[in-house]
């Protein structure tokens, strides 16, 4: 469900006052290429557009043969949204202005949270400050010439300090574009768990998991697929911890795992995907 938010209206077309009278049916945030966003209020036959160049627009529904779309009367500015993607053009020549566009998460599970969007990977979400973001991850656990890529986001150094969890700890998104269907177990070597189902907030995952030791260290890998989407598309977990037996007594503290897997949680929960 998304949040009402206020948004204020410069209005650059004529637009019936039934339009603006009417409920507002859902309004969305979407973030686009060059770290450009658009605010956009949606209404029976209309959106009011805010932009993150300062403009307010506001825009009549027009015919589409896919999708919605919305132009003033000369068409110069016509807005394009279909599912979880939307780009803005502008001119007689149609210049995309704001283009690569993908709905944010309305859920926000904290306001200094930050936003990333992926137009390679088809994907948004939202994530604490501090961690670090690779947006050429690859994961090669599964062996040579089975390179999986992604984006991956580390956790902060201080949430290791201190303790047993090693700073290499991360939450990955990763795609498979050939595979025959979505399911965890390709994202994983043998020895992985058998995938079981989950639907949470009408998204479907088939969930696989993984653990390893060796010499003091210890891995642990989960991977939530999500079922149906094309290219694959898959959230990995990655903890790495060490054995608290391999420090002298009251130098490391054990981290708080049921905190991190839940902040894991929390940033998994805020991922969209754009189609």
């Amino acid at each position: 469900m998304f949040i009402p938010r206020s948004i204020a209206v410069l209005v650059v077309t004529s637009v019936s006052s039934s339009a603006l009278a009417a409920d507002l049916i859902t309004d969305v945030t979407f973030t686009c290429n060059l770290g450009k966003t658009i605010d956009a209020a949606f209404y029976p036959d209309a959106v009011t557009l805010a932009l993150s160049d300062g403009r307010r627009l506001e825009l009549p529904q027009t015919m589409s043969g896919s999708g919605a779309r919305y132009a003033n009367s000369d068409e110069t500015i016509v807005f394009w949204n279909k599912g979880n993607t939307a780009f803005l053009t502008e001119g007689g020549d149609e210049t995309p202005t704001f283009n690569g566009c993908i709905r944010v998460s309305d859920m926000v599970p904290d306001p200094n949270w930050r936003i990333f969007a992926s137009t390679e990977f088809g994907f948004s979400l939202r994530y604490p400050p501090g961690y670090s973001v690779d947006g050429g991850y690859v994961y090669q656990g599964l062996g040579p010439g089975a390179d999986i890529t992604g984006v991956s986001f580390t956790i902060p150094s201080a949430m290791s300090t201190g303790t047993n969890l090693s700073s290499d700890t991360r939450l990955s998104i990763e795609t498979l574009p050939e595979a025959p269907d979505c399911s965890a177990d390709q994202f994983l070597p043998t020895g992985a768990t058998a995938p079981t189902t989950l639907t949470e907030n009408g998204t479907g995952y088939s969930i696989a998991s993984l653990e390893d030791a060796g010499a003091g260290n210890l891995y642990e890998e989960k991977v939530y697929a999500l079922v149906g989407t094309s290219p694959c598309l898959a959230v990995r977990t990655f903890i790495h911890s060490t054995n608290l037996a391999n420090y002298d007594p009251g130098t490391v503290q054990p981290f708080d795992e049921a905190a991190l897997n839940a902040q894991f949680d929390a940033i998994r929960r805020t991922l969209v995907i754009g189609q």
